[in-house]
């Protein structure tokens, strides 16, 4: 099983960014899927999930309106849109599968929103 994570770099305060997380080793109907995210020093946060076999969606409060999550089944990847970022949200984005016990991630990807 493999996770890779990619889309992260420095945007300004209200920007976007897209993330991107290849899944290998499994399908993504296997398991529900999703993006947490750490700050250093900070209790790692669970940000969005998303179960493909049924579409259902979950987003942290934090989030919610701000950020998409999708999933590409013939790719195998998932996406997490982040709209209107804020620096808050500056943090290392990993995929992670299952979700809510995961013991799959990846290596995490950067994201640094400027003010």
């Amino acid at each position: 099983v493999q996770l890779v994570e990619s889309g992260g770099g420095l945007v300004q305060a209200g920007g976007s960014l897209r993330l991107s997380c290849a899944a290998s080793g499994f399908t993504l109907d296997e398991y529900v899927i999703g993006w947490l995210r750490q700050v250093p020093g900070k209790k790692r946060e669970r940000v969005s999930s998303m179960s493909t076999r049924d579409g259902t969606t979950w987003y942290a409060d934090s989030v919610k309106g701000r950020f998409i999550i999708s999933a590409d089944k013939a790719k195998n990847t998932v996406y997490l849109q982040m709209n209107s970022l804020k620096p808050e949200d500056t943090a290392v984005y990993y995929c992670a599968a299952p979700f809510w016990a995961p013991t799959n991630e990846g290596q995490g990807t950067q994201v640094t929103v400027s003010s």
